[in-house]
Order: C-alpha cells, then sequence, then structure tokens
C-alpha cells in the first residue's frame, strides 16, 4: 500500500503546480468499437469511451491518468460479489533522447474501481508495472514487468509482455501507418502454460481537424478458446477490427 499513496501524493502535487513555461498539461477523450489491450477484448467486444491527463515537464519527468469503461473482470468469472466496471490507470516516468535515440522508463499501475469480491482462485485485477523502452525514428521496443498479482493471475509477480512497434507518419497527409506485434508471458509456471500467447496489430490513422479517426486489426494465437472467454463475449482473443476516434484538448 506504501507505494500506491507515495503515487497517490506525486500525482496530487504534480497536478497542483502550476503549468509554468517548463510544463504541460494535456488531456484525450476518445471512443472504440472495441477495447483491445494487449490483442485481449477489456469489453467483451463491447465499445468503450476513455480519457486521460497527463502532465509533462520540460526535464523528462511525467505523470497522468487514463481511463475506460470494462467488463473482462465480471465477464471472465473472477468476481464472487460486487462489481467493478471502470479502469483508471496512474503512471508516472521519465523520457528523454540521446541524439536519434529516444528511452522511457516509468511505473503504472492498473486500477479497477469498485468493490468486489475475488472469485476462489482469482487475485483481484490491480496490477502494478514497471516499463521501459527505446525507440529511433518511427521503431520502438518495449518491455513491461509485472510487480504482483496480474490482472487476477495469483503470484503473478514475473509476469511480462515485450512489444515492437513501427508508427510511420505520411509527411503532409495527416495519415499515420501503425504495425505492432507483442509476447505476453505469465508467472507462475501453471499460469504460462495456460495463458502465454502472442498478439499481433495492423492499423492506419487520420487526423481530421484534431479529431484522429483510426482503424485497427488485431489478432492473437490465444487459446484454447475457453481461456480468454466465458459466456460473455465470445472468444476474447480472436482477430477483431476497431475503430477508434480521438481528441487532443
Amino acid at each position: 500500500m506504501l507505494k500506491n499513496k507515495l503515487l497517490v501524493a506525486a500525482l496530487a502535487t504534480a497536478f497542483a503546480m502550476p503549468a509554468a513555461a517548463e510544463s504541460t498539461v494535456s488531456s484525450n477523450v476518445g471512443f472504440v468499437s472495441d477495447y483491445i489491450y494487449r490483442g485481449i477484448t477489456q469489453t467483451s467486444h463491447n465499445p468503450a469511451v476513455q480519457g486521460g491527463m497527463d502532465f509533462t515537464h520540460d526535464s523528462g519527468l511525467y505523470v497522468g491518468a487514463w481511463g475506460s469503461n470494462v467488463s473482462w473482470i465480471a465477464d471472465s468469472g473472477a468476481v464472487a460479489s460486487g462489481s467493478v466496471t471502470m479502469e483508471l490507470d496512474t503512471y508516472l516516468g521519465y523520457r528523454s533522447t540521446i541524439s536519434d535515440v529516444g528511452y522511457d522508463v516509468g511505473f503504472v499501475r492498473y486500477n479497477y474501481l469498485g468493490d468486489y469480491t475475488a472469485t476462489d482462485g482469482f487475485a483481484k485485477a490491480d496490477t502494478q508495472e514497471i516499463y521501459g523502452s527505446v525507440s529511433y525514428k518511427f521503431l520502438s521496443a518495449k518491455y513491461s514487468y509485472s510487480l504482483g498479482d496480474f490482472l487476477t493471475v495469483v503470484d503473478g509477480k514475473g509476469s511480462s509482455y515485450l512489444e515492437l512497434n513501427a508508427s510511420y507518419a505520411i509527411e503532409g497527409t495527416g495519415v499515420t501507418l501503425t504495425a505492432h506485434a507483442g509476447k505476453q508471458t505469465f508467472k507462475p509456471s501453471a499460469a504460462d502454460t495456460l495463458y502465454s500467447y502472442t498478439d499481433y496489430k495492423l492499423g492506419v490513422s487520420k487526423d481530421l481537424s484534431g479529431y484522429v479517426v483510426g482503424v485497427a486489426y488485431t489478432s492473437t494465437n490465444a487459446g484454447p478458446a475457453w481461456t480468454y472467454a466465458d459466456t460473455v463475449g465470445g472468444e476474447w482473443g480472436k482477430g477483431v477490427v476497431a475503430v477508434s476516434v480521438t481528441h487532443a484538448m
């Protein structure tokens, strides 16, 4: 709990500071036809409304929060009683560049809001990760590492996600092409055997006067089907096309 208190204190301190010349505050709001996280639907293939706010200092330090509606925790049967329908991510980190190479290190906590009791054999969904990434021009690689129970998996410390990304903006068009490949590995070993998978995504977006409209196809090799499916939402890791609209403020 100490880490949580420190994170809340850091967020409160950051947002209480005036937005002086050496700092910026930005926010965004958006809609997606299907909230896909690391290749897996978080809304049982239903839409989501999302938004966030970031405080960034010229030194490279940043802190922020981002939220979305979710349904996967209840839909998976991981809730014995109560409900949870909201994800709120809080994060802090540091990013900078050396010549043409960028780097980013930080901490993120996935908070799932609601008063609920986890089903026997499941942990509560709240998850803490540390991460690091490097980028060069339009290419980047990122590694995330779980510090404890991981998204309802008991004793999930050491679960990790390695991803490779490409984001190429076509000059003068407002069009950006994206490609992604990731590998989610679970701990302990029993969960690794059941749950680990690889995901892929191809997408394109267009900036229309500050509103970014995107479409992306995502697929995984997650299986068997019951691993990521319950009575709600069908096969959670199947190939799917998702449409998004995002507006930065």
